[in-house]
């Protein structure tokens, strides 16, 4: 099997995060509701790209845009080469 190469793009997801949101028409402050965070730090971080959301807390953005995991994160990498089929990576 060949080495796999994969690097999640911090700024650009939180980019992502924040055009979503706004298509969708949601604010921070939904999110934290949503969420059940006390307060919007985490959210405000995620959308600077200064962190990323939890897995869980990944599936919960999915959800509430309507959209997978995938089209939130911005990825680079490429397909994993095993016993000649290709699969896409899958974060």
């Amino acid at each position: 099997m060949e080495p796999m190469y994969l690097s999640i793009r911090q700024k650009e997801t939180g980019k992502q995060i924040k055009k979503l949101l706004m298509e969708h028409g949601y604010t921070v402050k939904d999110v934290q509701r949503v969420m059940g965070f006390e307060n919007p730090q985490a959210i405000y971080k995620w959308i600077s790209g200064r962190s990323l959301p939890s897995l869980d807390n990944f599936v919960i953005l999915s959800r509430l845009l309507h959209t997978s995991i995938e089209d939130i994160l911005v990825i680079d990498g490429g397909i994993v080469r095993l016993w000649g089929f290709s699969f896409k990576l899958l974060v």
